[in-house]
């Protein structure tokens, strides 16, 4: 499942380094701006306790955990939305991904040179947002030019799309981002062909220092406050940290790191989970000897569906998923066991898949 987050946000705030963090595909980390040109792409492993939990009761010859995509782009400056900073470039790679993780300055170093000379998580946020703003607005525009005609010829699917439209331009020129606006079942279907950047789900990261990694520090709370009407999420994380706990060359070393430092895990992990929520996704498990695996799914998808994520074949000939879900199998120890106890599910094409569930589908093709 090819889905994306992208990292943005200003240059020299930390978006390379805890790209670094995230993947073993190194990006350049230096000093000034644009120091990423090409956008940089990881595939990240999604950290899941479940799964070592699993492996320990099924005791199978391999284990495959599921993966994202990470997306590291340029930063972004003033202006981008004309085409400023190579801004035309950056916004494109921006609306390739499905979801924003924006990074924010959220500490003070005088040897790290600030693009707009002082620190202001607020301001910076509002620039990205006007430039991604600016760019929908432009690309509303053009489309109301597009549909205009087709509603006034009375065309009821273009009088729909009209009125989404107006609805987002409004918000736009108020410089509210296209999510804070509120569609209904039948304006949906137009979305998509719209792709427009502010609509993307958004978690704002606070790239803090080490003293505020735990209880975070005045810029925090000013992004708190500035972004509390959004449909939004913020994670206060130290890029710094973690790129000294990625270089460290033992589990046991990495665990006294984070002791010290009074953390229970690394701060890439809580990323990485809460990019897979952001991206609606929630993984089901298929458990046997030869192997314990994670799958990656769409929240709200349905049994054959998630049989095809597997193979087509599973989900044209599908016949019956058996269900058991995770606390069950724990609970019980085995298939075998939540089996003889009931815990066994046997469910049709319109059961909609939980996380957690193991799964094992029949089918015949």
């Amino acid at each position: 499942m090819a889905l994306k987050c992208g990292i943005v946000g200003l240059p020299n705030v930390g978006k390379s380094t805890l790209f670094n963090c995230l993947s073993n595909a190194k990006a350049q980390s230096a000093n000034f701006p644009f120091c990423t040109i090409e956008p940089n792409v990881g595939t990240i492993t999604v950290p899941d306790p479940r799964l070592n939990k699993l492996e320990e009761l099924v005791k199978p010859q391999r284990v495959l955990p599921t993966t994202i995509e990470i997306v590291d782009i340029a930063g972004l400056v003033k202006g981008a939305s004309k085409g400023e900073g190579l801004g035309n470039q950056f916004l494109a790679n921006i609306r390739e991904t499905d979801a924003i993780i924006h990074v924010l300055r959220c500490f003070d170093d005088d040897n790290i040179v600030h693009v707009d000379g002082s620190v202001d998580p607020v301001r910076d946020k509002e620039i990205i947002d006007t430039e991604l703003q600016l760019k929908d607005l432009e690309t509303v525009e053009k489309k109301i030019q597009g549909v205009l005609r087709k509603a006034k010829s009375g065309d009821k699917d273009a009088q729909k799309e009209l009125a989404l439209l107006e609805k987002y331009k409004e918000a736009l020129e108020q410089g509210k981002s296209a999510r804070t606006v509120a569609v209904d079942d039948d304006e949906q279907k137009f979305l998509k062909e719209l792709q427009l950047i502010t609509n993307k789900p958004v978690l704002y990261l606070c790239n803090v220092d080490e003293n505020s990694v735990k209880t975070g520090n005045k810029y925090v709370e000013q992004v708190r406050e500035a972004v509390k009407d959004e449909n939004a999420e913020i994670l206060v994380l130290g890029a710094k940290i973690e790129s000294d706990i990625a270089e460290l060359e033992t589990y046991e070393e990495r665990q006294m790191f984070l002791e010290d430092l009074g953390l229970d895990e690394p701060g890439v992990s809580k990323l990485i989970r809460k990019a897979y929520e952001l991206l609606n996704l929630i993984t089901y498990f298929t458990a046997g000897e030869k192997e314990v695996r994670a799958w990656t799914i769409e929240k709200g998808t349905k049994a054959p569906q998630a049989a095809g994520v597997i193979h087509t074949d599973f989900e044209k000939g599908f016949i019956r998923a058996e269900v058991i879900h995770y606390d069950d199998f724990v609970e019980y120890g085995s298939e075998a066991a939540a089996k003889e106890a009931g815990k066994l599910h046997i469910e049709g094409k319109e059961y909609v898949v939980q996380d957690g569930d193991i799964m094992h589908f029949r089918f015949n093709v």
